[in-house]
C-alpha cells in the first residue's frame, strides 16, 4: 500500500483529497504546513507527496527544491497542486522538480488517476532473478531453487525471502519488514515475522543459517 503526503493549509481540500486515495486504496497523511511535514519526514518517507504552493510557514515550490537537493528524496514523485495557473507558475513548478502539476479545483477522478500514473512511472523495474551462490529466485515463474531443486514457499515466505535477498548485507528492522510484507495498517502480533522467519530457514536449509538475527534490531541475510 502506497503511502502519500498532502501538505495543503485549507482543510477542506486536505480532507477532500486525504478521502479520496484512502478511497483509492492509499495510506494518506496530511499537513497544514510545512514544519509538520518535515517532521513526520524526519520518522518515514512517503512514496509521492503532493505539495500546495501557497502554505503559511514555506512556500512549496522551496519545498520541493529541498526535497530534490536532499539524496535521499531526490528521486521521490511529487505532485504540486495550486490555484495558481499561469503559465509561468507551471514552469516554474516544473523547473523546481515537480514531476506533475494539478490546477485548482480539480475532480476527485482527475487527483486520483495524476497519483496513480505518476506512482506506475516512478515504480522500479522488478528485479527477474535474485541470486545468492546456489539459491535463486525467480520473479517471473515466481520460484525458488537450491542447486536446482524447487524450493515450497507460501506467498508470504517468498516475499520475505524476496525482501531479504533485495538487501543482502543490510540489516532490516523488525518494523520495516513488518511494514514492506505485511503492510503499514497490520495489527497482528510481530510474533507473525519469527514463525515466518523459523519456517523459512528451515525450507532454506543450509541457506537458512545465512538469515542472521541481530537482537533488538531485526534480520539480515548475510
Amino acid at each position: 500500500m502506497a503511502l502519500v503526503y498532502i501538505i495543503e493549509d485549507d482543510e477542506n481540500i486536505r480532507e477532500i483529497e486525504e478521502y479520496a486515495l484512502q478511497t483509492a486504496g492509499y495510506k494518506v497523511m496530511g499537513f497544514p504546513c510545512a514544519k509538520d511535514f518535515y517532521k513526520k519526514m524526519a520518522e518515514r518517507q512517503p512514496d509521492i507527496c503532493l505539495v500546495d504552493i501557497m502554505l503559511p510557514d514555506k512556500n512549496g515550490n522551496d519545498i520541493v527544491k529541498e526535497l530534490r537537493r536532499n539524496p535521499e528524496t531526490k528521486k521521490m514523485p511529487i505532485i504540486m497542486v495550486t490555484a495558481k495557473t499561469t503559465e509561468l507558475d507551471l514552469v516554474r513548478g516544473i523547473e523546481d522538480g515537480a514531476d506533475d502539476y494539478i490546477k485548482k479545483p480539480f475532480s476527485v477522478m482527475e487527483l486520483i488517476s495524476r497519483v496513480k500514473a505518476l506512482l506506475r512511472r516512478s515504480a522500479p523495474e522488478e528485479v527477474k532473478e535474485l541470486v545468492l551462490d546456489d539459491l535463486h529466485l525467480n520473479n517471473e515463474k515466481h520460484a525458488v531453487s537450491i542447486n536446482g531443486e524447487n524450493v515450497e514457499l507460501t506467498f508470504k515466505e517468498y516475499e520475505l525471502l524476496s525482501l531479504l535477498l533485495l538487501n543482502k548485507g543490510i540489516v532490516l528492522s523488525r518494523d520495516t519488514i513488518m511494514e514492506r510484507i505485511w503492510g503499514i495498517d497490520y495489527e497482528g502480533e510481530s510474533r507473525t515475522l519469527d514463525m515466518h522467519i523459523k519456517t523459512l530457514r528451515k525450507k532454506l536449509q543450509n541457506y537458512g543459517n545465512r538469515i542472521r538475527t541481530v537482537r533488538n534490531v531485526g534480520y539480515i541475510m548475510e
